[in-house]
């Protein structure tokens, strides 16, 4: 059963009566790249992400649809979460937090999540304000540091020519031999096995490969400026 379809088993007991977030904490008691728990936590995560700026767009619901790919078999069902979500009382951070604690703060499951929610918010070609506190506030809850934060905005956010040591997340003072390092590690954890092996969706390794993209410009660049 794929992780998506996980959800039709959840929305019974959302049929019931029960709040979205009651239902979360329901069923995740279950490994979490495979749990109904983390499909929900995603897809209300995705939706207020949308919705953080305070308009819903048609890009912002495709991009979710491109990032977290849903089987036309399951397309109604996610819907219902999607809209529930955006409704829904519980906040955006007690998801974040449920999810945190379902992999453990500082996971690289967690920034792919991030990436995700990165492009989904430039879906409508804008960057809001709303959309950048939201996005940091969920990636503290995440143990995402603030150094790797502004990496992952300078890759998706293209509001200036992105400095290539942002991009990496190191600083110039630091030695080529470092830089080098903290460069491979990241082209490690952007390959598509990595990812899978993470639980994230097949269909989400567009967005590895457009990190693959400018982590290797970046340091292309950096090597350019010190040669």
């Amino acid at each position: 059963m794929s992780l998506w379809s996980r959800i039709t088993e959840a929305l019974a007991a959302l049929a019931n009566g029960e709040s979205l977030s009651e239902v979360f904490s329901r069923f995740s008691s279950t490994p979490p790249e495979r749990s109904a728990a983390f499909a929900i936590a995603v897809i209300a995560l995705g939706a207020k992400m949308a919705k953080a700026d305070g308009e819903v767009t048609r890009n912002e619901v495709s991009a979710f649809r491109e990032v977290f790919t849903i089987p036309p078999s399951e397309e109604k069902s996610a819907a219902r979460v999607f809209n529930l979500a955006r409704t829904d009382v519980a906040g955006f951070e007690l998801y974040a937090e449920k999810i945190a604690r379902m992999f453990g703060r500082g996971d690289p499951a967690l920034c792919d999540l991030m990436e995700g929610l990165f492009y989904i918010a430039m879906a409508d070609g804008q960057y809001h304000p709303a959309e950048n506190e939201f996005l940091f506030q969920v990636s503290s809850i995440f143990g995402i540091d603030e150094r790797r934060f502004r990496a992952m905005r300078a890759r998706f956010v293209p509001d200036a020519q992105p400095d290539p040591y942002s991009v990496l997340g190191v600083s110039p003072d630091m030695s080529m031999e470092d830089i080098r390092a903290e460069w491979r590690r990241q082209v490690r954890e952007s390959h598509p096995d990595r990812l899978i092996a993470r639980g994230v969706p097949e269909e989400a390794v567009k967005i590895a490969e457009k990190q693959l993209i400018a982590i290797n410009r970046a340091w292309e660049e950096i090597q350019g400026a010190a040669a």
